[in-house]
C-alpha cells in the first residue's frame, strides 16, 4: 500500500471512529432519558455496529497479519 492510500484510509478511520463515539453518546443519552424511542434506539445501535464493521475492515488493511 502506498502512502496516499494509507493516509486516506487513516483519515477515513479517524472519521468513522468519531462517528462511532458520537453514536455511543447519542445512544447513552437516549437510554438515560428513559423516554427514548425503542425503534430509534435500535436504529442507532445498528448504525453503530455497521460503523464498527467498517472500522475493523480498515484496521485490517492498515495492520497486516504477521505470519508466525
Amino acid at each position: 500500500m502506498d502512502k496516499p492510500d494509507e493516509a486516506a484510509l487513516r483519515l477515513k478511520l479517524a472519521y468513522l471512529q468519531q462517528q462511532h463515539r458520537d453514536l455511543d453518546i447519542a445512544i447513552a443519552t437516549l437510554e438515560d432519558s428513559g423516554t427514548g424511542d425503542q425503534l430509534q434506539l435500535r436504529r442507532l445501535k445498528k448504525m453503530k455496529l455497521q460503523l464498527k464493521d467498517q472500522i475493523t475492515k480498515i484496521e485490517d488493511l492498515l495492520i497486516p497479519d504477521i505470519i508466525a
